[in-house]
Protein backbone atom coordinates (compact mmCIF):
# COMPACT_ATOMS: atom_id res chain seq x y z
CA UNK A 1 0.00 0.00 0.00
CA UNK A 2 1.39 3.44 -0.83
CA UNK A 3 1.76 5.93 1.97
CA UNK A 4 -1.04 8.37 2.63
CA UNK A 5 -0.75 11.50 0.45
CA UNK A 6 1.27 9.75 -2.26
CA UNK A 7 0.32 8.20 -5.61
CA UNK A 8 1.15 4.76 -6.81
CA UNK A 9 3.23 4.38 -9.99
CA UNK A 10 0.15 3.29 -11.96
CA UNK A 11 -1.84 6.31 -10.75
CA UNK A 12 1.02 8.67 -11.64
CA UNK A 13 1.21 7.21 -15.14
CA UNK A 14 -2.51 7.77 -15.61
CA UNK A 15 -2.18 11.54 -15.08
CA UNK A 16 -2.14 13.24 -18.51
CA UNK A 17 1.11 15.04 -19.29
CA UNK A 18 0.32 18.52 -20.59
CA UNK A 19 3.64 18.69 -22.41
CA UNK A 20 2.96 15.48 -24.41
CA UNK A 21 -0.63 16.24 -25.40
CA UNK A 22 -1.10 17.72 -28.84
CA UNK A 23 -3.81 19.84 -30.36
CA UNK A 24 -5.67 18.96 -33.54
CA UNK A 25 -3.94 20.28 -36.63
CA UNK A 26 -6.43 23.07 -37.26
CA UNK A 27 -6.11 24.39 -33.68
CA UNK A 28 -2.31 24.07 -33.72
CA UNK A 29 -2.30 26.10 -36.92
CA UNK A 30 -4.35 28.87 -35.30
CA UNK A 31 -2.13 28.82 -32.23
CA UNK A 32 1.24 29.00 -33.98
CA UNK A 33 0.55 30.71 -37.31
CA UNK A 34 -0.91 33.93 -38.71
CA UNK A 35 -2.84 33.30 -41.93
CA UNK A 36 -2.84 35.85 -44.76
CA UNK A 37 -6.04 35.75 -46.79
CA UNK A 38 -6.65 37.13 -50.26
CA UNK A 39 -9.19 39.69 -49.01
CA UNK A 40 -7.10 40.96 -46.07
CA UNK A 41 -3.33 41.31 -45.56
CA UNK A 42 -3.23 39.51 -42.22
CA UNK A 43 -5.76 37.43 -40.34
CA UNK A 44 -4.62 37.82 -36.72
CA UNK A 45 -7.21 35.87 -34.79
CA UNK A 46 -5.71 33.29 -32.48
CA UNK A 47 -5.67 31.87 -28.98
CA UNK A 48 -2.95 33.60 -27.00
CA UNK A 49 -4.15 33.51 -23.38
CA UNK A 50 -2.63 30.90 -21.06
CA UNK A 51 -5.72 28.79 -20.37
CA UNK A 52 -6.96 28.51 -23.94
CA UNK A 53 -6.35 24.76 -24.22
CA UNK A 54 -6.34 23.70 -20.57
CA UNK A 55 -9.34 21.41 -21.11
CA UNK A 56 -7.34 19.53 -23.75
CA UNK A 57 -4.32 19.10 -21.50
CA UNK A 58 -2.15 21.63 -23.32
CA UNK A 59 -0.41 24.37 -21.36
CA UNK A 60 -0.40 27.62 -23.36
CA UNK A 61 1.15 29.76 -20.63
CA UNK A 62 4.52 31.50 -20.71
CA UNK A 63 7.27 30.20 -18.45
CA UNK A 64 11.02 30.58 -18.03
CA UNK A 65 11.53 26.88 -18.72
CA UNK A 66 9.73 27.08 -22.06
CA UNK A 67 11.63 30.23 -22.99
CA UNK A 68 15.02 28.68 -22.23
CA UNK A 69 14.08 25.57 -24.21
CA UNK A 70 12.68 27.30 -27.31
CA UNK A 71 14.62 30.57 -27.58
CA UNK A 72 17.26 30.68 -30.30
CA UNK A 73 19.27 33.24 -32.28
CA UNK A 74 20.40 32.26 -35.77
CA UNK A 75 22.61 34.83 -37.56
CA UNK A 76 22.01 34.85 -41.32
CA UNK A 77 24.12 37.82 -42.43
CA UNK A 78 26.67 39.96 -40.63
CA UNK A 79 28.66 42.86 -42.09
CA UNK A 80 30.31 45.94 -40.67
CA UNK A 81 27.17 48.03 -41.10
CA UNK A 82 24.21 45.65 -40.82
CA UNK A 83 23.13 42.21 -39.73
CA UNK A 84 20.17 39.89 -40.26
CA UNK A 85 19.30 37.16 -37.80
CA UNK A 86 16.38 34.96 -36.80
CA UNK A 87 14.92 35.41 -33.33
CA UNK A 88 13.03 32.21 -32.55
CA UNK A 89 10.80 31.31 -29.62
CA UNK A 90 9.75 34.77 -28.39
CA UNK A 91 6.56 36.79 -28.38
CA UNK A 92 6.13 39.82 -30.63
CA UNK A 93 6.22 42.07 -27.55
CA UNK A 94 9.80 40.98 -26.78
CA UNK A 95 10.89 41.48 -30.38
CA UNK A 96 9.33 44.93 -30.40
CA UNK A 97 10.99 45.79 -27.07
CA UNK A 98 14.40 45.21 -28.61
CA UNK A 99 13.45 47.34 -31.62
CA UNK A 100 12.39 50.27 -29.41
CA UNK A 101 15.49 49.99 -27.24
CA UNK A 102 17.78 49.92 -30.28
CA UNK A 103 16.17 53.05 -31.72
CA UNK A 104 15.81 55.17 -28.61
CA UNK A 105 17.78 53.89 -25.62
CA UNK A 106 21.20 52.62 -26.75
CA UNK A 107 23.53 55.65 -26.27
CA UNK A 108 25.91 57.14 -28.82
CA UNK A 109 28.04 60.26 -29.21
CA UNK A 110 26.73 63.15 -31.31
CA UNK A 111 27.51 66.83 -31.76
CA UNK A 112 25.34 68.85 -29.36
CA UNK A 113 26.87 72.33 -29.11
CA UNK A 114 28.26 74.53 -31.87
CA UNK A 115 30.37 77.59 -31.11
CA UNK A 116 30.21 79.64 -34.29
CA UNK A 117 33.15 82.00 -34.82
CA UNK A 118 32.43 82.84 -38.47
CA UNK A 119 29.85 81.75 -41.04
CA UNK A 120 29.53 83.72 -44.26
CA UNK A 121 28.03 80.82 -46.26
CA UNK A 122 24.47 80.83 -47.54
CA UNK A 123 23.48 78.26 -44.90
CA UNK A 124 22.02 79.69 -41.70
CA UNK A 125 23.75 78.91 -38.41
CA UNK A 126 20.83 76.80 -37.16
CA UNK A 127 20.71 74.66 -40.32
CA UNK A 128 24.47 74.19 -40.29
CA UNK A 129 24.36 73.12 -36.63
CA UNK A 130 21.59 70.62 -37.39
CA UNK A 131 23.62 69.09 -40.24
CA UNK A 132 26.66 68.70 -38.03
CA UNK A 133 24.60 67.01 -35.32
CA UNK A 134 23.43 64.29 -37.71
CA UNK A 135 26.95 63.28 -38.80
CA UNK A 136 27.77 59.81 -37.35
CA UNK A 137 30.88 59.88 -35.18
CA UNK A 138 33.42 57.07 -34.94
CA UNK A 139 33.52 57.12 -31.14
CA UNK A 140 32.66 54.32 -28.73
CA UNK A 141 30.04 55.76 -26.31
CA UNK A 142 30.94 53.14 -23.68
CA UNK A 143 34.20 55.02 -23.08
CA UNK A 144 32.45 58.27 -22.14
CA UNK A 145 30.18 59.53 -19.38
CA UNK A 146 26.89 61.40 -19.60
CA UNK A 147 27.08 65.14 -19.00
CA UNK A 148 24.44 67.10 -17.06
CA UNK A 149 23.70 70.81 -17.01
CA UNK A 150 25.86 71.30 -13.91
CA UNK A 151 28.85 69.29 -15.16
CA UNK A 152 31.96 70.90 -16.62
CA UNK A 153 32.94 69.57 -20.08
CA UNK A 154 36.04 67.40 -19.63
CA UNK A 155 37.94 64.65 -21.40
CA UNK A 156 35.54 61.99 -20.07
CA UNK A 157 32.25 63.48 -21.29
CA UNK A 158 33.02 65.71 -24.31
CA UNK A 159 34.64 65.37 -27.72
CA UNK A 160 35.76 68.57 -29.43
CA UNK A 161 36.02 69.07 -33.20
CA UNK A 162 37.16 72.10 -35.17
CA UNK A 163 36.04 73.16 -38.64
CA UNK A 164 37.84 76.02 -40.37
CA UNK A 165 37.47 76.23 -44.16
CA UNK A 166 37.39 79.13 -46.59
CA UNK A 167 37.06 79.69 -50.32
CA UNK A 168 39.56 82.18 -51.75
CA UNK A 169 38.29 85.04 -53.85
CA UNK A 170 38.50 84.35 -57.57
CA UNK A 171 38.51 80.56 -57.13
CA UNK A 172 35.82 77.99 -57.91
CA UNK A 173 33.16 76.98 -55.41
CA UNK A 174 34.27 74.32 -52.94
CA UNK A 175 32.37 71.60 -51.12
CA UNK A 176 32.90 71.21 -47.39
CA UNK A 177 32.90 67.53 -46.39
CA UNK A 178 32.57 65.90 -42.99
CA UNK A 179 36.16 64.65 -43.23
CA UNK A 180 37.35 68.22 -42.68
CA UNK A 181 36.21 68.12 -39.06
CA UNK A 182 39.42 68.03 -37.02
CA UNK A 183 39.50 66.26 -33.66
CA UNK A 184 41.01 68.32 -30.80
CA UNK A 185 42.22 65.82 -28.18
CA UNK A 186 43.45 68.63 -25.93
CA UNK A 187 40.01 70.24 -25.75
CA UNK A 188 38.57 73.54 -26.85
CA UNK A 189 40.77 76.20 -28.44
CA UNK A 190 38.20 79.00 -28.35
CA UNK A 191 38.61 81.43 -25.47
CA UNK A 192 35.55 82.35 -23.41
CA UNK A 193 36.99 85.73 -22.43
CA UNK A 194 40.28 87.60 -22.58
CA UNK A 195 42.66 86.91 -19.66
CA UNK A 196 42.43 89.47 -16.86
CA UNK A 197 46.22 89.75 -16.78
CA UNK A 198 48.85 88.96 -19.31
CA UNK A 199 50.18 85.96 -17.36
CA UNK A 200 46.80 84.31 -16.74
CA UNK A 201 45.85 81.08 -18.50
CA UNK A 202 43.36 81.42 -21.33
CA UNK A 203 39.93 80.10 -20.28
CA UNK A 204 38.24 77.90 -22.89
CA UNK A 205 34.87 76.14 -23.16
CA UNK A 206 36.27 72.83 -21.83
CA UNK A 207 38.41 71.80 -18.88
CA UNK A 208 40.59 68.89 -19.98
CA UNK A 209 43.06 67.68 -17.34
CA UNK A 210 44.80 65.39 -19.83
CA UNK A 211 44.81 64.67 -23.51
CA UNK A 212 42.23 62.22 -24.82
CA UNK A 213 45.03 60.49 -26.73
CA UNK A 214 46.25 59.18 -23.36
CA UNK A 215 42.94 57.55 -22.40
CA UNK A 216 41.73 56.29 -25.79
CA UNK A 217 43.20 53.46 -27.84
CA UNK A 218 42.43 54.96 -31.24
CA UNK A 219 41.90 58.50 -32.58
CA UNK A 220 38.35 59.84 -32.85
CA UNK A 221 36.69 61.21 -35.93
CA UNK A 222 33.67 60.86 -38.19
CA UNK A 223 32.47 57.54 -39.55
CA UNK A 224 31.99 58.78 -43.13
CA UNK A 225 34.25 61.48 -44.52
CA UNK A 226 32.30 62.30 -47.70
CA UNK A 227 29.10 63.75 -46.16
CA UNK A 228 28.44 67.21 -47.61
CA UNK A 229 28.15 69.92 -44.96
CA UNK A 230 28.05 73.04 -47.14
CA UNK A 231 29.22 74.62 -50.37
CA UNK A 232 31.26 77.80 -50.22
CA UNK A 233 31.54 80.45 -52.90
CA UNK A 234 34.47 82.83 -53.42
CA UNK A 235 35.16 84.87 -50.28
CA UNK A 236 32.97 82.71 -48.02
CA UNK A 237 34.23 80.84 -44.96
CA UNK A 238 33.13 78.77 -41.98
CA UNK A 239 34.94 78.70 -38.64
CA UNK A 240 33.41 76.86 -35.71
CA UNK A 241 33.99 74.47 -32.85
CA UNK A 242 31.70 71.47 -32.31
CA UNK A 243 31.28 69.68 -28.98
CA UNK A 244 29.92 66.11 -28.99
CA UNK A 245 28.37 64.51 -25.91
CA UNK A 246 26.72 61.21 -24.98
CA UNK A 247 22.95 60.84 -25.39
CA UNK A 248 20.08 58.56 -26.41
CA UNK A 249 17.68 58.59 -29.34
CA UNK A 250 14.56 59.34 -27.28
CA UNK A 251 16.04 62.78 -26.56
CA UNK A 252 16.98 63.49 -30.19
CA UNK A 253 17.22 61.31 -33.30
CA UNK A 254 20.88 62.29 -33.81
CA UNK A 255 21.77 59.98 -30.89
CA UNK A 256 19.97 56.99 -32.38
CA UNK A 257 22.62 54.32 -33.15
CA UNK A 258 20.66 52.64 -35.95
CA UNK A 259 19.59 53.80 -39.37
CA UNK A 260 16.76 51.31 -38.95
CA UNK A 261 15.89 48.32 -36.77
CA UNK A 262 12.93 46.25 -37.91
CA UNK A 263 11.55 42.74 -37.91
CA UNK A 264 8.95 40.60 -39.66
CA UNK A 265 7.47 37.21 -38.94
CA UNK A 266 8.91 34.31 -40.90
CA UNK A 267 6.71 33.72 -43.97
CA UNK A 268 5.43 30.28 -44.90
CA UNK A 269 4.11 29.48 -48.37
CA UNK A 270 2.17 26.21 -48.59
CA UNK A 271 0.86 24.67 -51.82
CA UNK A 272 -2.35 22.86 -50.83
CA UNK A 273 -2.92 21.25 -54.24
CA UNK A 274 -0.46 20.55 -57.03
CA UNK A 275 -0.19 23.33 -59.62
CA UNK A 276 1.00 21.96 -62.93
CA UNK A 277 1.53 22.90 -66.57
CA UNK A 278 0.79 26.39 -67.82
CA UNK A 279 -0.80 27.29 -64.52
CA UNK A 280 2.52 26.62 -62.78
CA UNK A 281 4.43 28.86 -65.21
CA UNK A 282 1.88 31.61 -64.73
CA UNK A 283 2.31 31.37 -60.96
CA UNK A 284 6.11 31.64 -61.24
CA UNK A 285 5.82 34.78 -63.41
CA UNK A 286 3.25 36.32 -61.07
CA UNK A 287 5.53 36.41 -57.99
CA UNK A 288 7.73 39.57 -58.00
CA UNK A 289 10.37 38.12 -55.63
CA UNK A 290 10.69 34.65 -57.28
CA UNK A 291 9.37 32.60 -54.38
CA UNK A 292 8.19 29.82 -56.74
CA UNK A 293 10.11 27.68 -59.22
CA UNK A 294 9.32 25.00 -61.78
CA UNK A 295 10.11 21.34 -61.06
CA UNK A 296 10.49 18.96 -64.00
CA UNK A 297 8.51 15.75 -63.42
CA UNK A 298 10.56 13.82 -65.98
CA UNK A 299 7.71 12.84 -68.35
CA UNK A 300 7.37 16.24 -69.95
CA UNK A 301 5.22 17.52 -67.10
CA UNK A 302 6.09 20.28 -64.70
CA UNK A 303 4.75 21.63 -61.45
CA UNK A 304 5.22 24.63 -59.21
CA UNK A 305 7.26 24.30 -56.01
CA UNK A 306 8.16 26.74 -53.25
CA UNK A 307 11.84 27.59 -53.75
CA UNK A 308 12.45 30.67 -51.57
CA UNK A 309 9.70 31.08 -48.94
CA UNK A 310 11.86 33.40 -46.85
CA UNK A 311 11.81 35.99 -49.64
CA UNK A 312 8.00 36.26 -49.55
CA UNK A 313 6.74 39.78 -48.82
CA UNK A 314 3.07 38.76 -48.55
CA UNK A 315 2.10 40.86 -51.54
CA UNK A 316 -0.73 38.29 -52.09
CA UNK A 317 -0.27 38.19 -55.86
CA UNK A 318 -0.05 34.39 -55.73
CA UNK A 319 -3.39 34.00 -53.93
CA UNK A 320 -5.20 36.12 -56.51
CA UNK A 321 -6.86 34.45 -59.48
CA UNK A 322 -7.95 30.85 -60.12
CA UNK A 323 -4.87 29.23 -58.54
CA UNK A 324 -5.16 31.29 -55.37
CA UNK A 325 -7.28 28.68 -53.58
CA UNK A 326 -4.45 26.16 -53.93
CA UNK A 327 -1.97 28.33 -52.00
CA UNK A 328 -1.92 29.42 -48.37
CA UNK A 329 0.26 32.19 -46.99
CA UNK A 330 1.20 32.07 -43.33
CA UNK A 331 3.50 33.67 -40.81
CA UNK A 332 5.09 31.94 -37.84
CA UNK A 333 4.04 33.73 -34.65
CA UNK A 334 7.23 33.17 -32.65
CA UNK A 335 9.83 33.34 -35.44
CA UNK A 336 11.07 36.82 -36.40
CA UNK A 337 13.48 37.89 -39.11
CA UNK A 338 15.38 40.78 -37.52
CA UNK A 339 17.44 43.40 -39.37
CA UNK A 340 19.71 45.98 -37.73
CA UNK A 341 21.47 48.70 -39.73
CA UNK A 342 24.05 50.62 -37.72
CA UNK A 343 24.89 54.26 -38.34
CA UNK A 344 28.53 53.39 -37.71
CA UNK A 345 29.21 54.25 -34.07
CA UNK A 346 29.09 50.58 -33.01
CA UNK A 347 28.92 47.32 -34.98
CA UNK A 348 25.37 45.91 -35.28
CA UNK A 349 26.13 42.83 -33.15
CA UNK A 350 27.40 45.08 -30.35
CA UNK A 351 24.27 47.22 -30.59
CA UNK A 352 22.07 44.18 -30.05
CA UNK A 353 24.20 43.08 -27.10
CA UNK A 354 23.83 46.53 -25.54
CA UNK A 355 20.06 46.37 -26.10
CA UNK A 356 19.94 43.05 -24.23
CA UNK A 357 21.83 44.61 -21.31
CA UNK A 358 19.41 47.56 -21.17
CA UNK A 359 16.39 45.23 -21.17
CA UNK A 360 18.04 43.18 -18.42
CA UNK A 361 18.51 46.33 -16.32
CA UNK A 362 14.86 47.24 -16.81
CA UNK A 363 13.76 43.77 -15.65
CA UNK A 364 16.01 43.91 -12.60
CA UNK A 365 14.61 47.31 -11.69
CA UNK A 366 11.01 46.06 -11.90
CA UNK A 367 11.83 42.97 -9.83
CA UNK A 368 13.57 45.06 -7.15
CA UNK A 369 10.65 47.49 -6.93
CA UNK A 370 8.10 44.68 -6.68
CA UNK A 371 10.09 42.93 -3.95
Amino acid sequence: MPKKGTKSKKQADDVPDQQENKLPDYLELQRTRVVCNADAPIHTQGFQYSGAFAAMGVDNSVSVEKFCKNFKIDVKRLTEDDMEFDMIGVDASIANAFRRILISEVPTMAIEKIFMADNTSVIADEVLSHRLGLIPLDADPRLFDYISENDVPNERNTIVFKLHVSCQKGSQRITVKSGELEWLPEGSQLSMASPAQSGDKQKTFTSFSQSQKEILQKPLGVKFENITIARLGPGQSIELEAHAVKGVGKVHAKWSPVATAWYRMLPEVVILEQIEGDEAEELVKKCPVNVFDIEDLGNGGKRAVVAKPRACTLCRECVMGPSGEKIQLRRVRDHFIYTIESTGALPPEVLFTEAVKILEEKCEKVISELS
